[in-house]
């Protein structure tokens, strides 16, 4: 069996480099909180355009090997296919997160979509390295490579979270009169008696606390905010129903101080969870700003000229 795997390098190769393409698809793939990919019909899409990304990298390999140099125009086909996943994912999500009771916000949807089409490519690579792999050292290299590719991959799918840059501190909600305060942070006037009954036993406040001047322009992002907030509702629930504006929770700015006042409003009244629920927000790449050292490049570029 060994011998004959030696024998045909090439079909080795394309099986190997398909196979550890679909497995870091696979490895990729999550169905948490979020429920989205949904399981089972949301998966299986995900799954077979995998397994195209595994092939079309792995058989990249001996087309160029065997000097067919059209295989590049079909991995820039790939490339195009794979942008209209893109396309997809954001209709999808754009379409229905109007029906949820604490939407996502335009910029979580575009980092979704992102993460999605960034991950084709991703399995593309490691079927692209094991498949190259096999092909000079045997399937043995191969092996190596495949597995060095998956832990790769898996180091890609750790984004940065809202605990990296602010620290999460819990907050007393009080009502002064009809105004409404997260800590010192002032959130919003509630008109209502009931509304006000409802916020004092239900309402939960955290505050973030920039770590560093960058941090502070990446919280005041009202995408960054509208992402804090789905995600504490996603997971503990929201004691609110449609037609209830005083009622959603929200997150507001303290202009003095850059500090971040977030009021939640959960079913599941547990300040432990919450709290973690806060802290683990993903970082969203199109709430990220860095102006201090976007600064201190405009000052050495004036300062040499």
């Amino acid at each position: 069996m060994l011998d004959w795997l030696h024998s045909h390098k090439e079909f080795t190769a394309v099986v190997m480099g398909t196979a550890f393409g679909m497995a870091a698809r696979l490895s990729m793939l999550r169905s948490d909180y979020r429920q989205y990919p949904a399981y089972p019909h949301g998966k299986i899409v995900h799954l077979a355009l995998g397994l195209i990304a595994g092939a079309l990298g792995a058989v990249a390999v001996p087309a160029l090997y065997n000097k067919d140099y059209t295989a590049i125009t079909f991995l820039s086909l790939a490339a195009q296919q794979f942008r209209e996943v893109r396309n997809m994912e954001r209709n999808t999500l754009n379409a229905i997160d109007h029906l949820e009771l604490v939407p996502r916000g335009a910029a979580y949807i575009e980092g979704i979509a992102v993460v999605f089409e960034g991950r084709n490519y991703l399995a593309i690579l490691a079927a692209f390295l094991t498949s190259l792999s096999t092909q000079t050292a045997g399937w043995q290299g191969g092996l190596v490579a495949g597995i060095l590719s998956l832990l790769a991959a898996h180091c890609f799918m750790k984004g940065k979270k809202i605990s990296s840059i602010a620290t999460v501190e819990r907050a007393t909600v009080r009502l002064d009169g009809p105004n409404l305060y997260v800590g010192e942070v002032y959130m919003m006037n509630v008109g209502l008696e009931e509304n006000r009954e409802i916020i004092r036993e239900q309402g939960m406040g955290f505050i973030l606390t920039p770590r560093s001047d960058d941090a502070k322009v990446t919280i005041a992002n009202l995408g960054q905010r509208q992402a804090i907030l789905h995600d504490v509702s996603t997971r503990l629930g929201v004691y609110r129903d449609d037609g209830d504006p005083a009622l959603l929770p929200m997150a507001k700015l303290g202009l003095k101080t850059g500090k971040l006042g977030v009021l939640v409003l959960p079913r599941e009244k547990d300040r432990d969870k919450a709290w973690q629920a806060v802290s683990g927000v993903p970082l969203l790449e199109a709430a990220v700003r860095k102006p201090t050292k976007a600064n201190r490049k405009s000052t050495g570029e004036g300062a040499n000229g």
